[in-house]
């Protein structure tokens, strides 16, 4: 049987050690692919290009995998490799290895999701890795077992369609991870504030941050997963509808 055609992708850029780890992971499991962005691309949740043209271009020629640098998002790379380096769908998409945090509703903000969303929108099994550790030296291999089962898994089963995975690992030893837990999105949001600075000239500029604020401490969700360092598992869909709010709209009177 023919091996499996996995597209790798990620938010970071293509040069990140996450990025760098999950293609290592993935090379004994598929003929891999990269199209990657040319330089970090966080928080892009599912932005797309139009008003610039995308430049592509050919990485590490000399030795597999198939590599390419993408001027454009996360969710450009999807789309760009799918349509014109396979002219096809892979197998599979993996996004990722993310440096930080993509838990509860840092989802809506991540282009490492955005990358699996846009996978889950064609179809395609798609799953984003992240990793509870911003630092460039951050450790990868301590879950690497665990990020191949899951990968197996959703090669040998699929996913159903419209649906990917967010995966969060805490950042700890091979040792300290207790396993895998399927969870749900933690209710939670950030407090933004926002620093007031001045430049050297004197104009006002403004710095984004911000206290991440969690409202529910369950043992079904995600956040509570990785505290007790677990591997976090969500499914995620793209249909944002509030199907339990139908109901009340339609008592609304709008005639108008």
């Amino acid at each position: 049987m023919a091996r499996p055609i996995i597209l790798v992708t990620n938010d970071d850029g293509i040069m990140a050690p996450g990025i760098r780890n999950l293609i290592k992971f993935m090379m004994p499991l598929g003929e891999v692919v990269v199209v990657a962005p040319d330089k970090p691309q966080s928080g892009t949740g599912h932005a797309v290009t139009t008003r610039n043209p995308l430049r592509l271009e050919r990485i590490l020629k000399d030795s597999p995998p198939i590599e390419f640098s993408c001027s454009g998002t996360p969710v450009d790379c999807v789309k760009i490799a799918v349509n014109k380096i396979l002219q096809k769908k892979p197998d599979l998409i993996v996004s990722g290895i993310n440096h930080g945090s993509n838990s509860s509703i840092n989802v809506i903000y991540s282009g490492t999701m955005s990358a699996a969303i846009e996978g889950a929108m064609e179809n395609i099994p798609s799953i984003g890795f992240s990793l509870l550790d911003y630092s460039f030296d951050a450790d990868f291999l301590s879950a690497r077992k665990h990020i191949i089962a899951i990968v197996e898994n959703v090669l040998k089963h699929r996913l159903p369609n419209g649906t990917c995975l967010n995966v969060n690992i805490p950042a700890v030893s091979e040792n300290d991870l207790k396993g895998i837990k399927i969870c749900r999105q933690a209710h939670a949001n950030w407090e933004e504030n926002f620093d007031h600075r001045k430049d050297p000239s004197g104009k006002d500029y403004y710095w984004l941050a911000g206290k991440f604020k969690l409202h529910e401490n369950n043992n079904e969700t995600d956040e509570w997963a990785l505290n007790k360092n677990y591997i976090s598992v969500v499914p995620v869909q793209f249909d944002f509808t509030a199907h339990k709010v139908i109901p009340e709209l339609k008592s609304w009177n709008f005639n108008v």
